[in-house]
């Protein structure tokens, strides 16, 4: 059963050891709730009638409705949802025209496993499973998604990168063309056509801009696409100078690695999304670090969890902050699942909260990590170490395998830069 956090009039159980408590929260304390890549809960092949051992999307609405139940318009105090993409698994083509003409030479369906192969079931199963859990938070609160990889509409291995076992036994990956997640997620789709928060989109919405407020601030939120081209930038850019001043948070699907390095993936090959691509390492030289107002970043992709900090051109603190557990397959364990199996691996239900608390003195952001399958944190889940330390960060002390989860971060400068929480911004 699900638990939730706070209703209204209603006080239960469960609290997050004051990330969210069971009272109204405080005008100036709220949460960000931050949803990894969900690729595996909503892929075809990952229910009960393909031979799964489980129906994997149910984690990905149980996670959708706890967001909701756990929103401020309900209660709860989370203010603002943001996805960093991977949100469905399977492209719908393969090598397009376009790039055929240009030389590129397709390995066959027959070399690339059935979970990676692009199919047209994820029109007819993983996009519409992707539609029925946002729509549990259309007018409930205001959320972001940015596309991930997976979310290109096409993908294919080139013969031109063979593969090279045991590093990369599948090849170099390609994609093209993001039609799929406009349709879904794009300025023109039900979800934001008529939302006031929906401020700005580019590429008909691969890319777009929300403004939220809480805490006593106005928030600017852009989600990027992945590897984004400069005129992408130019209108990111565009976006902080029609909303100046305000602090601004930037998701995107690729930033920082598991070592904390803002490199790319080695195995994709994303000049075929934008001959002029810009790496992680050029959208903080080029966007960010000029950027006085940005001090949060956050990202998936890359399976597991990190976090740096870095200080801008004005000498202030930029927080980023990666989190993806797609690769945790536990839930799929104690099913019955066989532990041999490659592509098993689902979620287990975790996401990131993130508490930011301007009450005090000195502004802290307070980061938690939360199953809504196991209904529990990480620092509460006796079996959390044990469980998936050895696969993401091997060699890490249990204490900071958990701490790279389970953190606070003083937000020094945050009221220097952006002044003190004002009621008025409400």
């Amino acid at each position: 059963m699900l638990r939730r956090l706070c209703a209204v009039g209603v006080v239960v159980g469960l609290s997050l050891g004051g990330l969210i408590g069971c009272e109204q929260a405080p005008e100036h304390r709220f949460t960000i709730a931050v949803i990894p890549d969900t690729q595996n809960y909503l892929d075809y092949l990952h229910q009960k009638n393909e031979g799964f051992p489980i129906d994997a999307v149910a984690q990905f609405y149980a996670q959708m409705n706890y967001i909701a139940q756990n929103a401020r318009s309900r209660g709860g105090d989370i203010a603002f949802v943001t996805s960093v993409g991977d949100v469905w698994q399977h492209a719908t083509m393969g090598i397009d025209a376009a790039h055929q003409a240009a030389g590129h030479t397709a390995i066959s369906d027959d070399h690339i496993p059935a979970a990676l192969r692009p199919d047209d079931r994820a029109r007819t199963v993983e996009m519409p499973a992707a539609i029925d859990g946002y729509n549990l938070l259309k007018g409930v609160v205001p959320f972001s998604v940015a596309p991930g990889n997976h979310d290109y509409d096409g993908f294919w291995l080139s013969a031109q990168h063979p593969p090279e076992p045991p590093k990369n036994p599948y090849g170099q990956v390609h994609y093209n063309g993001l039609s799929n997640f406009v349709s879904v997620f794009g300025a023109e789709s039900a979800f934001f056509r008529d939302e006031e928060y929906y401020v700005g989109s580019f590429n008909g919405g691969a890319d777009s801009a929300t403004v939220f407020t809480a805490g006593g601030y106005s928030f600017l939120h852009i989600a990027l696409e992945m590897q984004p081209a400069d005129d992408v930038l130019a209108w990111a850019q565009s976006m902080m100078d029609a909303y100046p001043g305000r602090p601004t948070i930037i998701s995107m699907h690729e930033f920082l690695n598991t070592k904390a390095e803002r490199k790319p993936s080695v195995y994709l090959n994303l000049k075929t999304i934008h001959s002029e691509h810009n790496d992680p390492e050029d959208i903080w030289r080029k966007l960010i670090r000029p950027n006085d107002q940005v001090f949060l970043v956050l990202s998936g992709h890359f399976h597991g969890q990190a976090r740096r900090m870095d200080v801008n051109e004005a000498g202030h603190a930029v927080h980023q902050l990666l989190s993806d557990y797609q690769d945790r397959r536990q839930s799929y364990l104690d099913a019955g699942g066989d532990p041999k199996a490659p592509f098993s691996a689902v979620g287990d239900g975790w996401m990131r909260l993130m508490q930011f608390d301007f009450s005090g003195a000195t502004p802290r952001l307070t980061v938690r990590t939360y199953s809504t399958h196991y209904e529990q944190f990480a620092r509460d889940h006796e079996a959390y170490v044990a469980h998936y330390r050895d696969h993401e960060q091997p060699g890490m002390s249990d204490a900071d395998f958990i701490a790279e989860d389970e953190f606070t971060l003083d937000l020094d400068d945050f009221t220097q830069r952006f002044g003190a929480p004002s009621d008025d911004r409400f």
